[in-house]
Formats: structure tokens, sequence, C-alpha cells
């Protein structure tokens, strides 16, 4: 879609087409709404202004880039949005020229604007990076990290700071206003490049009272931060006057240096129900778009919520327990502790890292820390986990949520690695709770555990088909769920058991059932057992299978010498997984009980 010939008026008009289509779309397919709403003025003021088939345009996270999108050559198929081999949740490359790096995790968008911007320089192209970052971004270390350098090298950059949430500093009444409006134009900039001239050719005196009558302008508004860093600051401006955005960032892109433009924005924007500070609607499921309504709600209660009722009940027995998230207090079942102890439950933001390395501190002073982020972002903490907790040996608990396929948010936010990576640190103990009440006797369990521990449950009702008696956990030990004559074994780790007593329910003859409970450490003695009576192993887990459960099945019996016992396992294959419908997934990768008993059977 070329909107640079569009007046303005034409283009006010594109915005709400926008934002109709959008509303059309996630109310039927649920995706990210209120944040992309608000976004929409700002993105086609970038495609007006930079040329999206050459200038690297990176969003950061991407839920945003729906208008990005839809305004190039997107707009039929975005009608598939999230759905199996449909439009991706976020920028992916495979799928358009126009996007340039997969994103779907925070704060990354400046570090590939730098390297974009470094290579540009080293190839002598006229090319400009521009980066799409939201506010709650900014709250993430690896952000300042790239300031720093940008700060340093100044490579031609434009960095579009969407802030719908909060202001970076708050606008201090009218005179903020009216400074903010004056530095986005360019009567400001020319002004500010000519002081700056003057200042280097007045005497000493002089030169100190103006540069501290400058200083004094400067600190009055919010960009502050971004100059002391070596960043050009133009802002707050108006995210919704596309007017004035597109006059903004043509002056953004003539200046030839890293500028930073400050927008502010309203969430939900022209769609009233979704309009402002509102959590419920950045991530929704199905909606109908007349009263805002959920179109189907669970009548189950998802592990996510079990966990958390779990965690408050033991919190009121046990002040020592605390915990902490980062930046997902609703999607983690935090909110209800933070809102009942806000003395002891926290969201640090997007800070993972940090997240880790303060619950660290705060068990070495006694405390019994929680802490309860998705598995996809757990990897962005892994070398706190290793060194701030791992290797101190502290007893810190990591619930991993939405561990194994999250469906349609796709190949960035799969709950995939976090077996294959914990596994591999010392003092680390991982286990798994196969159903509701087995959730809730591993939070207790874990409170109890003096070493690092981390167990997993999925995104959605944790269940199985059947109930089986829920032992309480005891370290390093399995238990046997069914037991049948025959040399085959079905082993399941986590929501992996409930996937093996479906299977088991659709063989023509049903098989013994091992809850695994524990990959670390594994139930030495069950398990050589098992091997004398047992020698075909089908292993159950939602991971991947490099470096997983079968991977650590196998490294045992090769250590005790067994050779005759063949492990099967039914986990991920190395590669990553699309995004779509859980079940279509899948079944994509022959996952579906009837397809694994078919597998088994030799069908």
């Amino acid at each position: 879609m070329n909107i640079k010939q569009m007046s303005i008026d034409e283009l006010e008009k594109l915005a709400q087409s926008i934002r109709e289509r959008i509303l059309e779309v996630v109310s039927k397919n649920g995706g990210h709404l209120s944040s992309t709403l608000g976004a929409v003025d700002l993105i086609i003021a970038m495609h007006y202004v930079f040329d999206a088939a050459n200038d690297p345009f990176i969003f950061d996270v991407s839920h945003q880039s729906y208008a990005h999108k839809l305004l190039t050559d997107r707009w039929e198929l975005f009608a598939t949005l999230r759905q199996f081999e449909g439009v991706c949740g976020y920028t992916k490359p495979s799928e358009s020229l126009y996007d340039y790096y997969v994103a779907g995790h925070s704060s990354t968008s400046i570090s590939l604007g730098v390297g974009a911007a470094k290579a540009i320089a080293l190839k002598g192209e006229k090319r400009i990076p521009v980066a799409f970052i939201g506010d709650g971004s900014m709250s993430a270390g690896m952000v300042y990290e790239a300031l720093n350098e940008l700060g340093e090298h100044k490579y031609p950059m434009i960095i579009i700071l969407n802030d719908n949430e909060m202001s970076i500093a708050k606008p201090i009444g009218a005179i903020s206003r009216i400074l903010s409006q004056a530095m986005a134009s360019p009567f400001y900039q020319r002004f500010k490049r000519k002081t700056e001239l003057l200042l280097e050719h007045l005497p000493e005196g002089a030169h100190y009272v103006a540069r501290r009558l400058e200083e004094g302008l400067r600190m009055l508004t919010p960009g502050i931060l971004f100059e002391e860093m070596g960043l050009e600051y133009i802002g707050p401006v108006d995210g919704h006057d596309i007017k004035g955005l597109i006059s903004t960032f043509e002056l953004a892109k003539s200046m030839g240096k890293p500028v930073i433009v400050h927008a502010q924005t309203l969430k939900g924007k022209g769609y009233e129900i979704a309009e402002g500070q509102h959590e419920h609607w950045h991530g929704v499921g199905p909606f109908d778009i007349s009263d805002g309504k959920v179109v189907k709600k669970a009548t189950q209660r998802n592990a996510t919520q079990v966990y958390s009722d779990a965690l408050l009940a033991l919190a009121q027995e046990d002040s020592r327990i605390v915990g902490v998230t980062a930046a997902m207090p609703s999607g983690t079942g935090m909110s209800a502790l933070m809102e009942a102890y806000p003395n002891r439950f926290w969201d640090v933001a997007i800070a993972e890292q940090h997240a880790v390395t303060s619950m660290g501190a705060m068990a070495k002073e006694g405390f019994k820390p929680f802490v309860a982020i998705y598995s996809t972002f757990l990897q962005r903490a892994y070398d706190q986990i290793i060194h701030d907790v791992c290797l101190m040996n502290l007893p810190v608990v990591f619930a991993i949520d939405r561990a194994g396929i999250v469906g349609e948010d796709g190949e960035t936010h799969q709950g995939a690695f976090d077996i294959s990576f914990l596994r591999a640190i010392p003092t680390m103990t991982l286990f798994a709770p196969r159903d509701e009440a087995t959730l809730i006797d591993a939070v207790r369990f874990a409170a109890l555990m003096p070493t690092p521990c981390a167990f997993r449950y999925p995104r959605g009702v944790l269940s199985s088909p059947e109930v089986f008696e829920a032992i309480p956990f005891e370290l390093g030990k399995a238990q046997m769920l069914v037991e049948h004559d025959g040399d085959a074994l079905l082993i399941g780790y986590g929501a992996g058991v409930g996937r093996a007593i479906a299977v088991n329910a659709l063989l023509q003859k049903s098989l013994s059932v091992l809850d695994l409970r524990f990959v670390k450490p594994l139930d030495e003695e069950m398990l050589l057992a098992c091997s004398q009576r047992y020698t075909t192993w089908y292993v159950m887990s939602d991971s991947a299978a490099m470096g997983g459960v079968g991977s650590a099945l196998m490294e045992f019996l090769h250590a005790q010498g067994v050779a005759h016992v063949k492990v099967i396992t039914f986990e991920y294959s190395d590669a990553f997984i699309t995004h779509g419908a859980t079940a279509r997934v899948e079944e994509s990768l022959g996952l579906l009980p009837a397809q694994i008993a078919q597998k088994i059977e030799g069908k």
C-alpha cells in the first residue's frame, strides 16, 4: 500500500480503516489489541516519512506491529492472524520482506538498530534504522546498554518511544507542555544548534552562565536522561496527530544523528471500551465488539490460577514466603498475592535478570522466594540462575508458567527449552505436577526445598483423563500409576502424564504408566526396577527432545550399563515450533494421543 501520495485527511481515514480491520480480526482470532490500536497513527507516519522497503523498521516485541502488517500487502491475509499457517502475531521476515527481524521478546529493538546502523555505515549506504519501542520495554537493562553505545558513536538512527502507560518523566504542568511542543519544532532544533556553536566561542564566565541556563531549561523536560546520554530528544508529542508526527519524523530524519521521538498515545485508541490503562485489553481472546464481552470462558481453573491460590494460602501461613514476576502479574497469577501482601510480592517490570538476582539475595537473608516467570522469558535470566542462585545453592523456587506449547504466540513464546537448559545446572532440582492436586502439592514441596528448584506447568487446564491418588512429593521419587503385564512402559512427565494416560486409553492393549515426577534427580531405584521388567519406554513430555526427559533417561541407562532398554521419546524435535491453536500445532508435530497410539502400535 503506497501512502506517500495521500493527504492528511486520507491518512486519517486510513487510520480509522486500519483500526476497524484490527478490531474485526482480533475479536475473532484473539491477539494483542489495546497497544496495537494506540500505535496506528505512529506507524502510518513512519511509513509516510521513511522507506519501509529499505530502512530497517524494527519493532520491539512487535505485538504493536499490526498496522505495519496491514500497510505491507497483508490486508486480506490478516484474517488468518495467529492461525496455523496464517499471519504471525509478531514480525517475521519469512512472512514478509518488510519485517526486518523476528521479535517476540522485549527490549531488543535498540540493540538491533545499533547493529544495523553500524552495518549501514560500513557499507556506505544512506538507509536509516527506525526502532519502534513501547515505554514498558524501557524497563529492561539491555535498552540502556544499547543507548550507551549509541550515544557514544552517534550513528544516525530514529527511536520512536511509544509512551502509552507512563511518561519517562511526568510532564510538569503547562510549562512542560509548552516546552515539549517547542522542542518538536524545526525552529527549536535550529536554535539549539546555533546556541551550541555560540557556547563554544563565549568567554569563560559568559559560557558558564549560558550553559547553566540551557541545562536549567532541559531539566524541565522529560528528555534530560537521553540528552545526557548523548542523544537528541524530541517530545513528548501527540502520538495521534498524524500531521504533526510527519513533521516531527521528517525533522528527526534530517538531523543525521540518533534521535529519540517521544510520542504519547492512548491504549485502545478508537475502541472506547478498551481505551486507557486496562491490562485486560493488552492481549485478548475472541470477544464481542459490541460490548467487549469474552465469547467463551473456561469453566475450570487453569494451572496459573491453581498455582496462585496455592501460593497465597502458603503465604498466609508463612511470612518468609515472598515472590516476584517480571511484568506479567496477572499472567503468572501474582496479582492476587501483590494485592494481599504488597510488601512481599513484586512486579519488577521487564527485568527477568534483576528479578532472579534480587530473589537470590532475599533467599540468602532467610526468605523463601518464588520466581514466577513464563518458560520462554526465563531464558532471559539464564546466567543469573546459574551465577546468582545455583552457584550459591540458594533455595529459590522457579515456578515456570506456560511450559510446553502456548499456541497462537508461536516460535518466540513456546515453552520448549526450560528442562534442557535447567537440567545442566548443578544444585538444581526439577520436578513437575500432572494435575491440579499435584500442582498444589508441588507448591508446598517447593517451599520446603533447602536448595534451588523449579517446577513447570502448562498454559490452560492441567489435568489427566483419570484421577489418581495425589501422594505428596518426595525428592527424586516417581509414582507408578498403572501396572499391566507386558514389556512396554509409558513414562509421562508433567502434562505429559495426561497425554500418556490418554494414549493408553486408545491402545488395543493397555500398558503400564509411570509418572516420573522428577527429571533431576531421577528415581534411580524405580527406573532400574522398570528396566528389568520393561524393554521399551515411551516418553511423553511437553519439551524439547534434545536435553529433555528422554535424554535424561538414556543418559541414566547408559551410566548404569543398561543396554537392552529402548527409549522412544515423543518430545519436540530439534526445530522451532510455529504458531496456531495448540491442538493444530500438536497435530502437525504428530503428538496428538491418537497419532502417538498409532505409532506405538505400528500403524
